[in-house]
Parts: structure tokens; C-alpha cells; sequence
């Protein structure tokens, strides 16, 4: 079992972030989510799920049929394990990523958990993955991923492949999931790799 962190933003893509925690889960391993309150929005808005009893939607949506085990914190929650680099964990991801958490992370802001586990990933040289979910890119926006990259970070944009050929939606959200995966060095299924 590894661990994980993963952050879901207010940024568009939310099933991307259900789904990563998903597969994490499926395969055995320890997942220390956080969402923020503009990522609980897009679960309503993009998903259609009521919001209104968030146990519920981590029991039903993230947690069925899981061998993994699943952490939830609420972004006050500075007592978490993961907000100090004494807690070793495999890596951190950040599934869709808003702007405003980009900047956060790219300017050491840790304003909340999800910017202060990330900054704890950089300083301690761990894997950190952000799929920023935004379109056009501004200057600002694309300053803020260059900061983040030179810090040691990776930026992972929600740009799915084709050479697929993908059938459905599903296949889509899977072949960018599987990317993610594959920054964090986890096995996976999710997609035909090219040349297979």
C-alpha cells in the first residue's frame, strides 16, 4: 500500500479527480483527499450529485468497492499527516487544479492544507502532479506553471489523446486519469499505450 494526496479543485474536469481516487483506491492504496469548496460546486454543478450530505457522496462515489483506505480533511485541518514533510507519502496530486491553487502553490502562499501539503511535497523533493483544467492560458497562469515546474513540480494538463480512438466519454477521462497515474508511477489499465 502507498500513500497519496489528492486535491479536487473548483476548476472544470471534477470526474477526473473521482476518478483517479477511484482507481488509487481500487488498487489497495491510501488516499488522503481534500476538496475544496469550489470543487464541492462542480460536484453538483458538472456531476448532478447533491452535495448536501458529503459522507454520502465519499462512501457512494469514492469509497464502493474499494480494497484501498480513503482519508478525508477538511482544508483547516493543519493536523493532518500530510501537512508535515515528517509524514512520508508517494506523492501528490492535484486533479483538476484551479488557477487560484496554482498560485497559491507556485508563490509558497499554504493558505489552506491543499496549498501547504504541496508545498510540503517541493520542499521535501516528492512527487508533485498538477492538472490545471483552463483554457486560454494567460501570462500569469503560465508564469505560475513554470514557477511550480522549476520548484520540482509537474504539470500535467487535461489535454486527452486520441490515438486511441476513444469510443466514449469514459475513454477520454481514462486515457488523461492514466497519464496522471503514470506521474505518480502507478500500474494501471485505463488506456491502450501506442505501439500495443
Amino acid at each position: 500500500m502507498k500513500n497519496f494526496a489528492v486535491g479536487i479543485t473548483g476548476a472544470s474536469g471534477a470526474i477526473y479527480g473521482v476518478r483517479l481516487v477511484q482507481e488509487l483506491l481500487k488498487s489497495g492504496h491510501k488516499v488522503h483527499l481534500m476538496v475544496t469548496e469550489a470543487g464541492w460546486q462542480v460536484f453538483h454543478e458538472e456531476l448532478g450529485w447533491d452535495t448536501e450530505d458529503r459522507e454520502t457522496i465519499l462512501q457512494e462515489h469514492f469509497q464502493k468497492d474499494s480494497t484501498g483506505e480513503l482519508h478525508y480533511h477538511t482544508l483547516r485541518n493543519f493536523k493532518a499527516p500530510i501537512a508535515s514533510g515528517s509524514y512520508q507519502n508517494s506523492g501528490m496530486i492535484i486533479i483538476p487544479c484551479s488557477m487560484g491553487t496554482l498560485s497559491g502553490i507556485a508563490h509558497g502562499a499554504s493558505g489552506n492544507l491543499l496549498e501547504r501539503a504541496a508545498d510540503v511535497m517541493l520542499k521535501e523533493g516528492r512527487k508533485l502532479v498538477l492538472v490545471p483544467r483552463e483554457t486560454p492560458l494567460n501570462s500569469i497562469h503560465l508564469e505560475n506553471m513554470l514557477k511550480v515546474t522549476q520548484a520540482g513540480g509537474k504539470i500535467l494538463p487535461a489535454m486527452p489523446g486520441y490515438y486511441q480512438l476513444p469510443k466514449t466519454l469514459d475513454d477520454l477521462v481514462d486515457f488523461l486519469v492514466g497519464k496522471a497515474l503514470d506521474s505518480l508511477g502507478v500500474q494501471h489499465d485505463l488506456f491502450r499505450r501506442w505501439g500495443e
